[in-house]
């Protein structure tokens, strides 16, 4: 077995003042193409703590992925450390320093002298290119171990690792084979839930479950053989049976899913919103196939009075929603309400009639958390209208106070 790790080096990442979304995204993607990681480990911009990391890791790996330190300041030192730890001088590159002297002089300036030190490689090292950067990758040896070295910004360092470090790999070791994945996104559960339902499953040799959570979604991942549709797509669906009613999408972020519903159905939506703070346009105007069909909308503050409910709020939502459908002519129109002692009220007008509830917490969350969740508890009220499906649902963090469905017989 390959044992694969990943350097992530500089004071910004170890101390938490950056999230380590190169980390993340890597293993990720090396786990599909089938050479999952086996370590990761952090290190700040020390020279001798990353002499040390390097040397222990060319010692128990046999590939390492080196991010960050390839800059051109005084505290990038990943490239003299390499060499420190292989025992080998620096030496210049021409072929990156005159790529650099060319990327400054097409912007019309003078490369700076501190550049230079960004073409300056260990002896024996191979040039990776940067397409888009200044700092060059580059593939080097310690003892028996091959690092590949590449740049913090994850821009870079994602087009370095698809366009020439995965097919370096996958020509080095011709018999590893990737993995397929199959996403299926949920939304009002638990992942111990999940798990419940789905470890029931007999899955075929190759294939395996992974969860991932991350509010307000746990994303099912199914991994399997590349090239195994038949077989992944009849496991997918035994997956969303088992699961179906907390389903928002698969394969696709529910996001991208509720969009394309939109075009599909050819439905205008305008917005009211309280508790969501204009999140909920701003979910469906980052969409470009929701952004085409939404209509007028606006945000209210708490302070301002709709109707004259007597402080029932329901019958507000019900009375904002069925006022901005009818004033901005959509087709459809969705409201959050005020949040009051942690309960809150949503309400949809359609053409066939309106549905509003009435949801409490059931624990405490952040005010940003409570305005995600109140945002797409929303979302998928309008997804289960335009696919059809019962509009309201269980939600393992929301208790249910008051629902209410209005048919448009009753509002004439």
């Amino acid at each position: 077995m390959l044992k694969i790790a990943m350097l992530s080096t500089g004071e910004e990442v170890l101390h938490g003042d950056i999230v380590d979304t190169n980390a993340s995204w890597l293993s990720e993607r090396f786990f599909q193409q089938g050479f999952p990681l086996t370590k990761r480990s952090t290190v700040g911009d020390s020279f001798n703590g990353l002499v040390e990391e390097l040397l222990m890791l060319s010692f128990n790996s046999n590939i390492v992925v080196v991010n960050g330190g390839l800059g051109p300041t005084s505290d990038d030192l990943s490239t003299e450390a390499a060499a420190a730890a292989a025992d080998v001088e620096l030496e210049l590159a021409p072929i990156w320093l005159e790529r650099l002297q060319q990327f400054f002089a097409n912007r019309g300036m003078a490369m700076p002298e501190s550049n230079r030190k960004q073409a300056m490689l260990p002896k024996g090292a191979q040039l990776i290119d940067n397409p888009t950067g200044t700092a060059c990758g580059f593939k080097f040896t310690i003892n028996d171990c091959v690092f590949y070295f590449t740049p913090g910004v994850p821009s870079e360092f994602k087009r370095m690792v698809d366009e020439q470090i995965i097919p370096d790999l996958q020509h080095d070791y011709q018999q590893v084979e990737g993995l397929d994945c199959g996403r299926v996104y949920t939304f009002g559960t638990s992942e111990s839930a999940l798990s419940d339902k789905l470890d029931k499953l007999q899955l075929p040799q190759g294939y395996q479950l992974g969860y991932r959570s991350y509010l307000p979604y746990i994303e099912v991942k199914l991994f399997g053989p590349k090239g195994d549709l038949d077989t992944r797509l009849k496991l997918m669906q035994l997956i969303f049976k088992l699961i179906e009613p907390n389903v928002v999408s698969i394969d696709q972020p529910m996001d991208e899913y509720v969009g394309q519903l939109i075009a599909e159905r050819k439905m205008s939506i305008s917005l009211a919103e309280r508790s969501t703070h204009g999140s909920l346009a701003n979910w469906l105007h980052s969409n470009q196939n929701a952004q085409d069909y939404c209509g007028h909308g606006w945000v209210l503050g708490g302070q301002v009075a709709v109707g004259t409910n007597g402080g029932d709020e329901l019958a507000e939502a019900f009375a904002l929603a069925g006022a901005t459908k009818d004033k901005c002519g959509t087709d459809i129109a969705m409201v959050s309400g005020r949040l009051i002692d942690m309960s809150f009220a949503v309400a949809l007008a359609t053409p066939e009639g309106e549905w509003g509830q009435i949801l409490t917490f059931n624990r405490r969350f952040s005010a940003k958390d409570q305005q995600t969740l109140i945002t797409t508890v929303c979302a998928d009220m309008l997804r289960r209208y335009l696919s059809n499906k019962p509009i309201f649902a269980h939600y393992s963090s929301l208790k249910r106070e008051k629902e209410m469905h209005v048919p448009r017989s009753a509002l004439k």
